[in-house]
């Protein structure tokens, strides 16, 4: 994995083979973050990026100017990862190590962009339960996006807060927004 762009632009970064992940490909990360930087200023935002996995997503926000990002995921191998690598990079980023459910349904702060991206094999009812956690908690602050990533295989078009989609290869990133 790569970071895109910012501070530590083109930084190859290798995960342990062990993890239980599937990363944002290049291509589809780098549509996804020229969307977000025609919305954000990025050094302005708090991020929440669920699902976390390696960490990918947390550290192309950090290297593009995000001071306040908390990484959450289930498995133990990819929070010390995250948490490793960013000591390395001086990235603020906070890894919790969590069930992401359990801890949208006890969080009480509110972030500017909630980044999901759970394992593709989910039904299509637990995509729609992050979205659901997410404005039934008020995670979200004004002006505040939620995007999960997904495959084309998932519609979550029908949720009352979907904004859109945008397809790149076989990922696709729905948007959800407090309307």
């Amino acid at each position: 994995m790569r970071i895109i762009s910012g501070t530590y632009k083109g930084k190859r970064l290798t995960a342990p083979k062990k993890l239980p992940v599937r990363p944002t490909t290049d291509m589809a990360k780098e549509s996804l973050f020229n969307i977000l930087n025609n919305r954000f200023y990025f050094d302005e935002l708090k991020v929440l990026d669920l699902f976390a996995g390696t960490g990918n997503i947390s550290y192309e926000f950090a290297s593009r100017g995000v001071e306040d990002i908390t990484a959450v995921d289930a498995f133990p191998g990819c929070i010390q990862f995250i948490s490793k690598t960013a000591k390395e990079l001086d990235f603020s980023i906070d890894a919790i190590k969590a069930d992401v459910f359990k801890y949208l349904e006890r969080c009480s702060e509110k972030f500017d962009l909630i980044f999901a991206d759970p394992p593709y094999a989910f039904e299509t009812e637990e995509f729609l339960k992050i979205a659901n956690l997410v404005f039934e908690q008020d995670l979200l602050l004004e002006d505040g996006v939620l995007v999960i990533e997904h495959s084309d295989q998932t519609d979550l078009s029908e949720h009352s807060k979907f904004s859109e989609q945008r397809k790149y290869g076989s990922s696709i990133f729905s948007f959800f927004e407090i309307k």
